[in-house]
């Protein structure tokens, strides 16, 4: 009778068999051999690359670099892309101060970026970076908002910088959403349009969904007539700049209707 206080013994011909590890083309090495010669490492370095670009940047008539002044960055579609900078004005809110006349409150900055690219993070991270060595910005009103392509920009720089900024405005954006409830503290309000072919509704509404079940600050407005254009009536909508100026990074104020269409 076996001792029932007694270690189990070693099943011969378990994996740590050397015959057995021999026929599935392993190493003879015991077992505990090789855990013995694991390792834990870490390591620390520091990578640099040059980054390079242009963008176009609006002043409020009333500037005044004495104060600091709220920052829009907006992001273009893959049309706008190319080395044809007065392009990223072609819509957006150049396109509503351009047509309408009317000033906004903001400082805002429209980067382009090459015709065979499409935005990154590391280029976004510095031209924010230079931004706000330039210009008298508050960076705690720091907004995204970009169209199709810009979009997209505009969920995933939020995703890699989540404290960086005080809302977002994605226009027929998406991306990769099962991170999405690391946004569910920042103010976002989110458009597409039902008909579009270019990049379907289900882009937006899957991220509005997985933010809506994390109770995150989400608002999100589908046109049910709309295709691919869902940009032009939200940014001639002098409703959205206010919404955005409501939001301070760490003291977002209301989002109205979280559930609101």
């Amino acid at each position: 009778m076996s001792d029932p206080n007694s270690s189990p013994s070693r099943n011969p011909t378990g994996p740590s068999d050397p015959k057995r590890r021999q026929a599935a083309g392993l190493p003879g090495s015991d077992v505990s051999e090789i855990r013995f010669r694991v390792r834990a490492r870490t390591f620390d370095t520091r990578l640099t690359r040059d980054v390079s670009g242009r963008y176009l940047v609006y002043q409020p008539p009333d500037y005044d670099p004495a104060r600091r002044w709220p920052l829009l960055l907006f992001l273009h579609g893959a049309g706008e892309r190319g080395d044809e900078l007065e392009r990223v004005a072609i819509h957006g809110p150049l396109r509503f101060i351009r047509e309408t006349g009317t000033d906004l409150p903001f400082v805002i900055v429209a980067p382009q970026v090459p015709e065979d690219r499409v935005w990154s993070v590391q280029f976004l991270d510095a031209v924010l970076d230079e931004v706000l060595r330039e210009h008298a910005i508050d960076e705690d009103r720091i907004y995204v908002t970009g169209i199709s392509m810009g979009g997209f920009g505009t969920w995933q720089l939020a995703l890699e910088f989540p404290h960086r900024f005080a809302a977002i405005v994605p226009i027929c954006g998406g991306g990769t959403f099962p991170g999405a409830c690391g946004l569910r503290h920042l103010p976002i309000w989110a458009f597409h349009g039902a008909r579009d072919t270019v990049v379907p509704v289900s882009h937006t509404e899957e991220f509005v969904e997985r933010l809506r079940e994390c109770s995150g600050r989400i608002r999100y407005t589908r046109y049910e007539d709309a295709g691919h254009d869902a940009w032009t009536r939200t940014y001639a909508d002098p409703a959205l700049y206010t919404w955005l100026l409501r939001h301070r990074r760490g003291h977002p104020g209301a989002v109205d209707d979280l559930h609101a269409t």
